[in-house]
């Protein structure tokens, strides 16, 4: 399907959810929940945590669907309010590592022989590796598929910085899939 027909149909879907349709929000939340999901779970390392994210991130929507000004922009609005609570979780649970003052990173069983099973789990778990901005720009752009144009919007970046993060990320995910860093 292209483009502007996934515009379409996101426009009428977010249309139909601001007139409080309950198929619409139900259809909203089947079809958007494995991507914000996704997203949301490369970002966090427990699934339980990213779990808890998505019902946030779910209350925003759903109490903000109505205040949608642009209903065509429905994925880039979706994917802000995942990365703004997103964000939150992690600015509160980095403040409550500084309150314990248990600063150390959680390991990474790298030897773990389920991590190398396939292809995309060694991209996984690559990705895991990588620092939270690195990671999040690349879920975006190759897992999410999206446009430069709307990662820039999610992130409140310009175009240009979107470019080179994803220069630098990419750069970043050979080196730990190749073993030099």
């Amino acid at each position: 399907m292209s483009r502007e027909n996934d515009r379409i149909r996101h426009e009428l879907l977010a249309l139909r959810c601001r007139r409080g349709e309950p198929a619409a929000l139900a259809e909203l939340v089947r079809v958007w929940e494995p991507r914000l999901f996704f997203y949301v779970r490369r970002m966090l390392a427990e699934e339980e945590a990213a779990w808890q994210v998505m019902q946030e991130v779910w209350v925003a929507v759903l109490s903000r669907i109505d205040r949608l000004r642009e209903p065509g922009r429905l994925p880039q609005w979706l994917y802000a309010i995942a990365r703004n609570t997103l964000m939150s979780h992690l600015r509160g649970r980095y403040a409550e590592r500084e309150r314990t003052a248990t600063d150390a990173p959680e390991p990474v069983d790298e030897d773990d022989p389920l991590e190398r099973w396939a292809d995309a789990e060694q991209v996984y778990a690559g990705l895991a590796r990588l620092p939270p901005v690195d990671r999040e720009v690349l879920t975006l752009c190759f897992l999410d598929d999206l446009s430069i144009a709307e990662i820039a919007e999610v992130l409140a970046i310009p175009p240009g910085t979107v470019k080179s993060r994803l220069f630098k990320a990419r750069r970043a995910l050979r080196a730990v899939l190749t073993g030099e860093s």
